[in-house]
């Protein structure tokens, strides 16, 4: 009876508390602010949807895909929004009017994107049927087309009522034109998509200035108006009640002597968790100079060390890195892993319920719950296991009694996050200063592939000049030997060969250069038969090399040289693989695909492809090795570079197509190379003669090279063409020969000089005759912008060493577009 008023006393001392305690936890706080956060997204996510708009407006997007994330995103931001609101009218008045608001701004987006993809469409066949009317030879044509582009250009820029009408005036003005029967369907098109970007600008600059000014933050204000308030009430109320704490603490005077042993007890754990920050920091200090190479004994170090703190029998830490498993051990003498053990930890960890830091601790295991059931038979009697607190839980540190033992019960086991973050980053650390060393390697590499290109740059000018000289000289032979002897033979092959030599310049000048060089049509079945010959002469006797191609013929746009290397490389690896005899089999196909298709990394389609598959029966290789073909530097062979099929994947995809590989150990490998087709056309059989028809009549052709003999040799290629050359060596005696008689000369031929000075020799001489047409001999035109070009006064390019009948085409186009350019001036002087 005597505890009876202690007891209730007790109980409502416990009563009062339960009731402070629930009146002063602000429980909603955790809602509001939750409700603040998707606000803030749903405005931002409004603003990223205005600024996407703008970036497809001004063309600097080529899709939609950041836009739909950004609406998703702002609709999720208003889902979230809803759901915190709960039952609360008045908030839920107010997200009903931000719900308006949003249907408002998708539904102008969802305009915007249609009506833009059918604008950027539309300024693409602008553009392009622009670009061949103003090519045209008719004079009021190609006016109309300038006068429509540009105030076109004016209506992208200003979408007023007056640009409109200015616009619709052009396209009346063009429509009225009678133009040439082979222009009239580019002049159609033209007008057609002239209309529709008349009507699709004004109405997408409508659509932006619409969404631009629903963009306000009026609704949300409105809404944050709501929530402060109501966050502001509960505040209120949580300190008052926080207030009625604090007096009723003041009371509880008998809880001193319990506060005190509280304070003992935290006294200890301050202790041992100082212990344990010291064994954190050694652990630490011992990583500060761990190597890749030494990571693995400072590790069983720092797991011994940790080990000791909770009494454990095992330590461990496991880790996925990519594809591998990096996994570290520690036992006392006597003590082994069970088979398997801890890898199968990786799986178990997840599934226990580790919390959201990641931690699962069983001082004792009980053998009627499921998961310590599994343990146990692992031989684990006391459990720590800590994993990764977010992400993809790939790594954990474990601890394990056994011997029927228990671990040390601690109550701060999350002091052992710190530890193993200090060993995760320690073992990545380690691995990123290994992948760096290896980078390192492959970037002295680069470096020395660098030099060589440079090297062999300027080994091909020098070769070059050897080249031109013996196409010179097999050119001026030809024209002295009788058609169809065996001599005309012999200089035929001459020239083949230098051909193939001058190709093989152009390919040395652009191995240190990056750009996209001159594409043409090729016949693929034409550039398979030229590089038979070169396979024969380098694949091994024990291997064979067989063609199997469609009936149709396969055409793609490319450069020649770039290709050929691709079905070299190709052919050469597979020859390298095969140790046995066998065969290479090549095989061209033409696919029509009707939708995209993955092939390798890349998605091609749809249209149509050619297919060139190259196959062999060698050796195969296994996934790992398949992951790794394609990286520079990467080889299987001890005398390969690695960089045959990283050359391969960059020259096809730089065509727009793509590399597929099938490969098996032991069942051969076949790579599928896609590359895009163009319409198939009749082969032209090639032209090692000057047509007649590109002969001259005696025209004056002004030459300048700083050699002396090759400019002699060079003279004599346009005399035996039918022209009358005049050679200059110099610059200054070129210009003063051209001011002293406008009317001498009929075209100028500049040589190739080397050090890139052909450009500025060429803009000179225009400088002093703008209307002689300049032709310019170079032995690669990759580094040549067409701005540049156009400023020097170069009407065509040529490649050098010279071949009469390029040059003989080249003069002849010049000559043509000069007399036709000097009628148009003098019926323009005279009208």
């Amino acid at each position: 009876m005597k505890s009876a008023p202690a007891v209730i006393s007790v109980a409502f001392v416990l009563g009062l508390l339960t009731w402070l305690l629930l009146h002063g936890l602000n429980i909603n706080s955790a809602r509001y602010d939750s409700q603040l956060r998707a606000l803030g997204d749903f405005t931002r996510f409004e603003r990223g949807m205005t600024r996407e708009v703008l970036t497809a407006r001004a063309g600097l997007s080529r899709n939609y895909d950041a836009l739909v994330h950004m609406v998703n995103a702002y609709d999720d931001a208003l889902t979230r929004l809803r759901d915190t609101a709960g039952l609360d009218a008045e908030q839920t008045r107010v997200i009903d009017v931000l719900s308006a608001r949003a249907d408002r701004q998708e539904s102008l987006i969802e305009r915007f994107k249609s009506r833009n993809a059918l604008l950027q469409n539309s300024f693409a066949y602008f553009g392009l049927f622009s670009d061949r009317l103003a090519a045209s030879e008719s004079r009021p044509v190609v006016t109309a087309a300038s006068a429509l582009a540009a105030a076109m250009l004016r209506l992208t820029l200003d979408t007023s009522d007056a640009a409109a009408r200015q616009v619709e005036d052009r396209l009346e003005e063009l429509a009225q034109l009678q133009a040439p029967p082979a222009e009239t369907d580019s002049v159609h098109a033209l007008l057609l998509h002239g209309q529709m970007l008349h009507d699709l600008l004004p109405d997408i600059d409508t659509i932006l200035k619409t969404l631009v000014a629903e963009s306000n933050n009026r609704e949300q204000d409105a809404m944050l108006a709501v929530i402060l308030k109501r966050q502001l009430a509960a505040r209120a109320s949580a300190r008052k009640t926080r207030l009625l704490q604090y007096i009723t603490s003041l009371l509880l005077l008998s809880g001193i002597i319990y506060f005190g042993m509280l304070l003992r007890k935290r006294a200890m754990a301050l202790r041992r968790r100082a212990a344990f920050e010291h064994v954190i920091a050694n652990i630490s200090m011992l990583f500060i100079n761990s190597s890749n190479d030494g990571i693995d004994a400072d590790v069983e170090m720092a797991l011994r060390q940790l080990a000791g703190c909770i009494g454990a029998d095992r330590a461990y830490f496991a880790c996925v890195v990519g594809t591998t498993m990096h996994t570290y051990r520690w036992s006392r003498d006597g003590i082994a892993f069970e088979p398997g053990w801890p890898e199968r930890v990786l799986s178990l960890a997840p599934r226990l319920d580790g919390g959201e830091d990641g931690i699962v601790y069983i001082p004792r295991m009980n053998a009627s719950h499921p998961h310590d059931a599994m343990l146990t038979e692992a031989g684990v009697s006391g459990w720590l296991c800590i994993m990764a607190a977010y992400g993809s839980r790939d790594g954990i540190l474990g601890f394990d009694a056994v011997r029927g033992g228990a671990l040390t019960y601690w109550s701060e086991v999350s002091l052992f996050r710190m530890a193993f973050d200090a060993i995760g980053n320690a073992i990545r650390r380690a691995r990123l200063e290994g992948e760096k060393e290896r980078l390192q390697a492959s970037l002295q590499q680069a470096r020395r592939m660098e030099t060589i290109g440079t090297f062999a740059s300027g080994i091909a000018h020098n070769f070059n000049n050897i080249v031109g000289a013996i196409l010179g000289h097999a050119e001026m032979a030809d024209a002295r030997v009788a058609p169809g002897s065996r001599p005309a033979a012999s200089l035929a092959e001459i020239r083949r060969a230098g051909e193939r030599a001058r190709e093989l310049v152009e390919q040395i000048l652009g191995f240190g250069r990056r750009g996209e060089g001159r594409r043409e049509r090729v016949c693929l079945r034409t550039l398979v038969d030229e590089t038979r010959s070169l396979l024969a002469a380098s694949l091994p006797s024990h291997v064979t090399f067989e063609v199997d191609e469609t009936a149709d013929i396969a055409i793609v746009t490319g450069e020649p040289a770039q290709l050929q290397q691709v079905i070299l490389n190709l052919c050469n690896n597979a020859a390298q693989a095969m140790k046995e005899p066998g065969r290479i089999e090549l095989r061209i196909k033409v696919h029509d695909l009707v939708k995209p298709l993955s092939i390798g990394r890349s998605e091609v389609g749809p249209g149509r492809f050619t297919v060139i598959s190259v196959a062999d029966p060698g050796p195969g290789m296994d996934e790992a090795t398949l992951e790794r073909i394609f990286e520079p530097f990467f080889t299987t062979r001890p005398d390969g570079n690695g960089l045959g099929l990283a050359t391969v994947r960059e020259i096809v995809e730089q065509h727009g197509g793509a590399v597929a590989v099938q490969s098996r150990p032991d069942a051969g490998t076949r790579f599928d190379i896609w590359l895009p087709s163009g319409e198939p056309v009749e082969p032209q059989p090639a032209q090692h003669g000057s047509d007649p028809a590109f002969l001259g009549a005696g025209e004056t052709v002004l030459v300048i090279d700083t050699d002396r003999r090759r400019l002699l040799r060079y003279e004599e290629i346009l005399a035996a063409l039918g022209y009358e050359p005049v050679g200059f060596t110099g610059l200054a005696e070129a210009i003063a020969a051209c001011r002293a008689a406008h009317a001498r000369f009929d075209a100028a031929l500049v040589c190739h000089l080397p050090g890139g000075s052909s450009l500025d020799l060429a803009a000179a001489l225009h400088d002093a005759a703008p209307a002689l047409p300049i032709i310019l001999a170079a032995p690669s035109t990759r580094d040549l912008a067409m701005p540049s070009l156009k400023t020097s006064g170069i009407t065509e390019l040529v490649h050098h060493p010279l071949a009469s009948a390029e040059l003989a085409s080249a003069l002849a186009r010049s000559l043509v577009s000069s007399a036709t350019s000097g009628r148009l001036r003098r019926a323009a002087g005279a009208s």
